[in-house]
């Protein structure tokens, strides 16, 4: 199966606004979707949908159909790249340098931390922005705390209480240098350790205007610490849900749009079609006639899902729609997919190095370790369209010929001769090709070794993996592991499509 599946065509810079935490990880979500598409080698796939197959006649909707539509859609994204996506965080928005935005967002902090100057250094000092600046600490620092701090928020609402405040500058008693210091105090309390050193560092500033600049740029990061927090907090609790709010929003689209699952259905047709002629062709006898027909052909559903899914490591993005309902991890597959193939080059040099070296120096663990060290540094921008892999292979050939001739030296073993170096370097170079054996060997099973791991769904330890990737062992199941979680929550949030689907085709075959 895995041999002709191989021959087949197949989100983190965020806002985060303390007025308005869903738009901040809205915005996160979108940043990490795109600095994920970046890395991919052939660019952003094309949202052209091409040759699309109608299977129900469009209907018209209104403006406002459509924004409420588009609205549980962005919702949709945000949830299921939190569940999915285990690194999500949210990031300080950094303008670029020399941008509009950067210049008047200066313009307008100068001006006022100006206008504050200018009002404490009057006889009598003006407060008014002050005790404003007090009033959003006092908000802030109330904000991260949990339902069980009550005597830190004692604590705040006794101190920053702004009536007193108020009365104290009116009578010219008040002592900004002791709120600041309770302020920092709290803030020291109630930081992440990584802000320890930026807390420590408020201490030594003496001045009041550039102290509460500082302050207000060191709250700005525990926020963003905050949200973080409450977004790894409550991924277990929307794993719970997000699967029926995933289904739920993708049913209100396909009720807008019953045309949906063109394409979803198309791919499970192609796998079913494929996993049947696979089997047909393995039950004909030497003499050319099938010993077995009907149900014995006919794949089980959850096979064909699983074969669908492999095939979509080998889809072609730029030629080919994505099925719909794994289009918001596109990008993830596309991911998947240039690390599997980084895996398979690496896996196939390493193959024919150690097949051509001593037995005594590649059975050792620290050449093959170092070997492979040397190999995946030059193969690391595999995924830039400017990477040119013949020429990486030229390079790489050389390096483990040096390497494997000053093993041997160093072991005490015959030197590598100069017709070995040249077979070697030779077959290294014909990596590049994804028609060579080696390579095709390794690209075959890689793909039976995910494929057992979608059979054992969520199974544990892995597989076993199959003879010739032990040195590749652990990039490959890192890949498995990101892979059989991605498949495994799909599955969960649309089987019941799918289902349906299958079981038409299915029947019909």
């Amino acid at each position: 199966m895995s041999e002709n599946l191989n021959k087949s065509s197949i989100n983190e810079a965020g806002k985060s606004k303390s007025d308005d935490s869903e738009q901040g990880l809205e915005d996160a979500a979108e940043g990490s979707d795109e600095a994920s598409r970046e890395k991919i080698k052939s660019g952003s796939p094309s949202t052209q949908r091409v040759q699309r197959p109608h299977s129900s006649p469009p209907r018209f909707v209104t403006v406002e159909e459509l924004l409420e539509t588009a609205k549980g859609v962005t919702n949709m994204v945000l949830a299921h790249e939190i569940v999915v996506n285990g690194d999500f965080r949210i990031k300080p928005v950094e303008l670029p340098e020399d941008s509009l935005e950067k210049r008047v967002k200066e313009i307008v902090h100068k001006a006022f931390w100006d206008c504050l100057s200018v009002q404490l250094s009057e006889d009598p000092p003006t407060y008014d922005h002050a005790i404003k600046l007090v009033g959003e600490i006092k908000e802030t620092l109330l904000s991260f705390l949990l339902p069980g701090h009550t005597r830190l928020r004692n604590q705040i609402t006794e101190v920053l209480d702004l009536e007193l405040i108020k009365q104290e500058a009116e009578n010219g008693a008040l002592d900004i240098s002791r709120l600041a210091e309770f302020v920092i105090g709290m803030m020291g309390t109630l930081c992440a350790p990584a802000r320890d050193e930026e807390v420590r560092k408020l201490k030594d500033i003496k001045e009041i205007v550039p102290l509460f600049r500082a302050i207000f740029s060191v709250l700005d990061l525990m926020k963003v610490d905050m949200a973080n927090f409450a977004v790894s907090s409550i991924r277990p609790h929307l794993m719970q849900q997000s699967v029926e709010y995933e289904r739920k929003k993708f049913q209100e689209l396909l009720e807008k749009q019953p045309n949906s699952l063109d394409f979803v259905t198309q791919w499970l047709e192609e796998a079913a079609e494929d996993l049947m002629n696979q089997r047909y062709k393995n039950a004909l006898p030497a003499e050319g006639g099938a010993t077995g027909c009907g149900d014995s052909l006919l794949p089980n559903p959850a096979a064909v899902q699983n074969y669908a899914y492999l095939r979509l490591l080998r889809w072609d993005h730029l030629r080919r729609p994505f099925p719909e309902t794994v289009l918001m991890d596109q990008s993830r597959f596309q991911e998947l997919q240039l690390q599997l193939e980084q895996v398979a080059i690496l896996g196939a040099v390493l193959l024919v190095t150690f097949s051509m070296a001593a037995s005594g120096i590649s059975s050792q663990a620290s050449f093959a370790e170092k070997l492979k060290m040397i190999v995946k540094i030059l193969l690391t921008d595999l995924h830039l369209p400017s990477f040119h892999l013949r020429d990486a292979l030229t390079t790489i050939g050389e390096k483990v010929c040096l390497e494997v001739s000053s093993r041997l030296s160093l072991c005490g073993f015959a030197p590598f001769t100069a017709d070995k170096e040249t077979v070697l370097k030779g077959q290294i170079q014909a990596v590049a090709s994804p028609d060579d054996p080696i390579r095709r060997i390794m690209d075959s099973r890689i793909l039976a070794f995910l494929e057992s791991c979608l059979a054992s769904g969520h199974q544990k330890p892995l597989p076993t993996v199959p003879g010739g990737l032990g040195p590749v062992q652990k990039e490959l199941e890192e890949v498995a592991i990101k892979f059989v979680r991605l498949v495994n929550y799909n599955k969960m949030v649309f089987s019941p499509y799918y289902d349906a689907i299958l079981s038409k085709i299915l029947v019909s075959s």
